[in-house]
């Protein structure tokens, strides 16, 4: 039987950018709505099963108790703790069950961690987060709709999604982490609140991606250069020191390394900023770049995750190894053309 994945992150949009931005809150009601969405959509493409995260606020359990949906919702049998190790854990075994695509509401945050669980399920993100770039803007139903027929083999993976990059974090020549956005490096010994809101506390950003369209630390790149998901590569740009850029950091034209330049960007909803860049850099797939050794805080994805010291010697390489990414409008387009939706 075919199975689709859900998991649905209750914490997003909760963190503490509410209280220094102006983003919205998406509360959990709206988050059980636009899951039973999912589900009739999924539903509407004949797909029977669905495997859910089991999480603190119920949302699956509460979304399919609906008279219209006929559809099998269970819990993935696995302990949980209400963080994020168990979205870590949940993608791990819908890769194990043979799940065949994984619909997902969250942030970066959220769709980073179902990355360190599976990189094999194909994803359709819907944005419930902050500052994000990876998940989509997107219609429920219409994400169960394109969900369903990718699961169902009705349309082929390959035609309508894109293996996302990511940023690969090594430590002392040791794995560590990844990002599927951005990796800075934070002045700040600690990782605290975790949230990364304060581009004053930053040494450097590492990105898979930079958009004119999107917000948060990706925005200051795409200022810069737009980098998207189907491009080769990534960006890299140091940020001035607070009290001016230090002798030698600007690059030296045609090494691929631009000067110090100062861009207006949005980083954070309702925050529009003025930032002073003292180098950037086009990066390289499967390169890796050695840091400068200090004391740092490594954030991925726009929360602080660990810290490091001089003594560590710390690199960062973009690769091609995420999780595809169902893009949502060209499966619908390709599912018309093909008469998907004809009976």
């Amino acid at each position: 039987m075919t199975r689709v994945g859900i998991i649905a992150n209750p914490a997003a949009s909760k963190d503490i950018r509410r209280l220094v931005a102006q983003g919205r809150v998406i509360p959990d009601w709206e988050k059980v709505n636009i899951v039973r969405r999912v589900l009739v959509g999924l539903q509407s493409t004949g797909i029977e099963q669905v495997i859910a995260m089991p999480d603190s606020s119920h949302l699956c359990q509460r979304a399919r108790d609906d008279s219209h949906l006929s559809l099998d919702v269970s819990l993935l049998e696995m302990p949980y703790y209400y963080t994020e190790g168990d979205t870590v854990r949940a993608a791990e075994l819908m890769g194990q069950m043979g799940v065949s695509c994984l619909v997902t509401l969250g942030g970066d945050g959220t769709n980073r961690a179902v990355a360190c669980g599976c990189t094999t399920i194909p994803v359709v993100p819907i944005s419930t987060g902050t500052n994000n770039v990876f998940p989509q803007m997107v219609e429920g139903t219409l994400a169960g709709l394109v969900a369903g027929l990718v699961a169902n083999g009705r349309l082929q993976q390959e035609w309508v999604s894109v293996v996302s990059k990511t940023l690969a974090v090594y430590v002392d020549d040791e794995y560590r982490d990844l990002a599927l956005v951005d990796v800075a490096l934070s002045r700040e010994r600690y990782v605290a609140t975790r949230a990364i809101w304060d581009l004053a506390t930053l040494f450097e950003v590492f990105l898979t991606r930079a958009e004119p369209a999107s917000i948060g630390l990706s925005s200051v790149g795409a200022r810069l250069q737009r980098v998207s998901m189907n491009d080769s590569g990534g960006l890299r740009y140091v940020l001035a020191e607070p009290e001016g850029p230090r002798p030698g950091t600007a690059g030296e034209r045609g090494n691929g390394i631009s000067e110090e330049v100062t861009v207006s960007a949005p980083i954070a909803p309702g925050m529009v900023t003025e930032v002073s860049i003292s180098r950037w850099e086009r990066l390289t797939e499967g390169n890796r770049v050695e840091l400068e050794p200090r004391f740092s805080t490594v954030a991925l994805d726009g929360e602080r995750a660990f810290t490091v010291t001089p003594a560590q010697r710390v690199e960062i390489s973009v690769q091609r190894n995420g999780p595809p990414v169902v893009q949502v409008e060209r499966a619908l387009q390709v599912a018309s053309e093909l008469g998907l939706f004809r009976n």
